[in-house]
């Protein structure tokens, strides 16, 4: 690929991918494309963004098909297999609407990520992390808050109130009379 060269409509094209991307990445390719059309040597372009030339001639590939910015962009990359599986979900979705951790053995009266843990590893053989288990929750729509002791008002609350303090004038009486000076 000696000579790169756009038309004015892809170089604006690919401008305004510029201004308005804020993925790092596509940012570094449609630069690429517009430095090398600039007449930029491959590998001057590719260290500057440090990169491989080979990365450079790559991307520069993939806009020649296309001539498309969109073209630049990551493609969706299969990540890790989920831990919970629909059942696994459902299962913990019923936990927590309908039965008390005391209803099925256990003591405590209100579900903990750790007690969830143990009874999915119960029921599943297969052992979550908390952080699965929080986002699951999270998905869910549920919230978790701290646990606060409410008390039952006092019934002798009329009969504590403190009697008024006893006037003492002589105690308050001022050392001077009043007046000028």
């Amino acid at each position: 690929m000696d000579t790169f060269t756009l038309t004015v409509w892809q170089r604006r094209r690919l401008q305004r991918q510029l201004r308005a991307t804020r993925d790092a990445r596509l940012f570094r390719r449609a630069l690429a494309v517009l430095e090398v059309a600039r007449g930029e040597p491959v590998p001057a372009t590719a260290r500057r963004l440090g990169v491989t030339p080979r990365a450079v001639y790559h991307w520069l590939g993939t806009y020649a098909q296309a001539h498309d910015p969109a073209a630049l962009r990551d493609r969706d990359r299969p990540g890790r297999p989920a831990r919970l599986t629909a059942a696994d979900r459902e299962r913990l979705r019923e936990l927590l609407l309908g039965n008390s951790p005391q209803d099925l053995g256990y003591f405590a009266t209100d579900w903990t990520v750790p007690l969830l843990q143990e009874h999915l590893t119960r029921c599943t053989g297969r052992r979550p992390s908390d952080d699965t288990i929080r986002r699951e929750l999270e998905r869910q729509g549920f919230v978790w808050k701290r646990c606060r002791y409410a008390l039952d008002p006092d019934p002798q609350l009329g009969g504590k109130k403190a009697a008024p303090a006893p006037a003492y004038p002589a105690l308050a009486a001022p050392q001077r009379p009043a007046g000028r000076g």
